[in-house]
């Protein structure tokens, strides 16, 4: 047997003997909801029309963020996982939560675009076309944490406009229950390892230029008041349990 039949060999036999375990010190991360089916992952239809979000989010950002950004994100992740069949049971959120296990050659891909499916799959359902009120519950769960309601929009709204370059803003319950607001960069998030905060996501806006840019150019501010009014509360307080 030649040197590379052996390592081929010896490859094979590590991956069968590979077997995955949910970390015991962090359950919180099996608590995050899982958007995204499996492998092959395909893109999510919008639960409403492209045209839905208007005046807010203009028809033809909605079907080039959906159509063009997100497929994307689903087409190279699963080019990536073609090559690990030992990974292609996971869910997207066990892989995430797990970035570090995964092989240098693909991790920051699958970084990179498991992180944009995952986000894009969370944030469409985060946002309808019929403004509500949050409950009085949820505005009391939140109060008691940021100290009245407008703090809490406040602080949220301020986080978004101050994240430098693209990313996304949260608010995630941790592992003690907290709830606590944060941002990650590019299309990273609360679930993955290099989070500055980890926990299970409740609310997020999408703060890359893509997002708004066709409509609202550089005015970052005036995109966040106008998705505010178009928050899924009903979903938030659903994720918060």
């Amino acid at each position: 047997m030649d040197r590379r039949t052996f390592l081929a060999a010896l490859g094979a036999i590590a991956l069968k003997a590979w077997r995955w375990k949910a970390p015991e010190t962090e359950p919180f991360f099996l608590a995050a909801p899982t958007l995204t089916g499996s492998y092959p992952y395909e893109l999510p239809a919008l639960p409403y029309p492209y045209e839905a979000l208007e005046p807010a989010i203009d028809t033809q950002t909605m079907k080039v963020h959906h159509q063009g950004h997100h497929a994307a994100y689903v087409n190279t992740l699963n080019k990536a996982l073609a090559d690990l069949p030992a990974f292609q049971s996971l869910s997207l959120e066990e892989l995430l939560a797990n970035l570090e296990k995964i092989p240098q050659t693909h991790r920051t891909t699958i970084r990179n675009h498991g992180g944009g499916h995952w986000n894009h799959s969370f944030f469409w359902p985060i946002l309808t076309p019929k403004p509500q009120e949050p409950s009085l519950a949820l505005q009391k769960r939140i109060s008691a944490e940021f100290g009245s309601w407008a703090a809490f929009r406040g602080q949220f709204l301020d986080a978004a406009a101050r994240l430098f370059g693209s990313g996304w803003v949260w608010l995630v319950k941790t592992p003690s229950g907290k709830l606590q607001i944060t941002t990650t960069p590019n299309q990273d998030n609360p679930l993955m390892p290099y989070a500055e905060i980890r926990g299970t996501p409740v609310l997020g806006i999408d703060v890359w230029e893509h997002a708004y840019y066709l409509k609202y150019q550089n005015r970052r501010v005036e995109y966040l008041s106008a998705v505010w009014n178009l928050l899924n509360w009903e979903r938030v307080e659903t994720l918060l349990g």
